[in-house]
């Protein structure tokens, strides 16, 4: 009877040792703690009314500064994206005046996730999946009515204590989708009319030479090395 009471006792903790582990999840990553950072914030407009602004500039009355004269820019503004830039506020001006995109798609910029970052807080992040349809002239090519589907991109942007921009940039963070080559802004719009710019930067990305001697030589290695462990 003793000896069935150990058993039974056994087989017990070892069920609920089973059950413990089971239901233990790992431990999760540490992360800012977002509402201690805005509190201790210093910058004067809140987090919720900051993403307000953000969506305010990039609408349709605004236009990044194209439809209200440059009015939300502010005077030291600065574009700055992965591979153009920075360029000052005129130039940036004259440059999105020159390529008219709203005249030659029907763009669509899905924009979702805005936030404030905790570190930097009068920057706001979101991001984009642009889809454009071709309906009018670009760069001498007619509408052809193409839908331009771009990549995914990541933006930012960052302002004064007045509300005005202070700088814009945007990222392309997975090449692998969309039709454009793995290009956004401006340079995917090109490249999707089957007009690229004539430079490597406004072309589907292509390893240097010397990238791709070292992947080669590093994948010469790794054979050779495991050769050696077979023998």
């Amino acid at each position: 009877m003793k000896i069935l009471s150990l058993v039974i006792a056994a087989t017990l903790s070892m069920a609920q040792a089973l059950s413990a582990s089971s239901t233990t999840s790992p431990a999760l990553t540490p992360e800012v703690d977002v509402g201690a950072a805005y509190d201790a914030s210093t910058f004067p407009i809140a987090p919720e009314d900051l993403v307000i602004r953000a969506k305010q500039v990039m609408g349709p009355d605004i236009g990044i500064g194209t439809k209200d004269d440059g009015a939300c820019l502010a005077d030291d503004f600065i574009f700055c994206a992965a591979v153009v830039g920075p360029l000052p506020r005129d130039e940036y001006l004259d440059a999105l005046d020159s390529f008219k995109l709203d005249e030659s798609f029907d763009i669509d910029p899905n924009y979702f996730a805005w936030n404030v970052d905790p570190l930097q807080t009068n920057r706001v992040w979101f991001m984009g999946r642009s889809v454009a349809k071709h309906t009018g002239t670009f760069v001498g090519v007619e509408a052809t009515g193409k839908e331009l589907v771009m990549p995914p991109q990541q933006f930012h942007l960052d302002f004064n204590e007045e509300g005005l921009v202070k700088e814009i940039g945007f990222y392309t963070v997975d090449r692998q989708q969309g039709n454009t080559g793995g290009l956004g802004g401006a340079f995917g719009y090109f490249y999707g009319v089957g007009k690229p710019l004539p430079i490597p930067e406004a072309k589907p990305f292509k390893p240097s030479f010397r990238f791709r001697t070292l992947q080669l030589v590093g994948a010469m290695g790794k054979k050779l090395s495991g050769g050696k462990k077979k023998q």
